[in-house]
This record gives C-alpha cells, structure tokens and sequence, in this order.
C-alpha cells in the first residue's frame, strides 16, 4: 500500500518507498509536491477538508503519475497529532487489488 503523511496544510511530509515506485517520483520530489498536484480526483480538496473536519474519509480518489497518467485508487486517510502537531495519515491501493 502507498502511504503518505500531510501536514494541515497539505504538504507531504512523509511517504514510504511504494508510493514514489506507484507514482514514479523519488522520495525527494513527491515530498516538495502538494496534495492537490497529486490527488487531482474532483473532489480531493473537499475530501481533504472532509478528513479536516471529521478525523477520518475512506473513498475513491485518482493520483496523478509522474508521466501525467492518472490512477484510480481506493484510500483511507485518518488524522492523527504528533508532538501536538495534527498530521494526516493516507493509505492507498489500486482499485483492482
């Protein structure tokens, strides 16, 4: 599974290796990318506001490759704190697994 860690304002702070491998970035550029150039599914910022507001979404969303291509995924995304700090914590896999 890809996994991906935002801060409030939608700046990853933390993915693991199978994210930047899915979505063909290394670990140094999809960390400088904002949520909404990745998750690009029309509704990613009210779904992002929706994780804001209530703690948790699980849905369909589309990432967006390195190459432009666009992949369908299921994901469920949770807010957790860290040293007071609230963080984001996603996890997405393909539709087809």
């Amino acid at each position: 599974m890809a996994i991906f860690v935002a801060d409030d304002t939608g700046r990853y702070i933390a993915v693991n290796a199978y994210a930047c491998d899915l979505l063909g970035y290394t670990r140094d550029e999809l960390l400088e990318l904002p949520l909404s150039e990745v998750a690009v599914s029309p509704t990613a910022q009210e779904d992002f506001d929706e994780i804001q507001r209530t703690g948790t979404q699980t849905g369909l969303t589309v990432l967006r490759h390195s190459d432009g291509s666009e992949l369908p995924m299921h994901y469920r995304a949770t807010r957790t704190t860290v040293g007071g700090m609230p963080l984001y914590l996603g996890v997405c896999w393909p539709i087809d697994d």
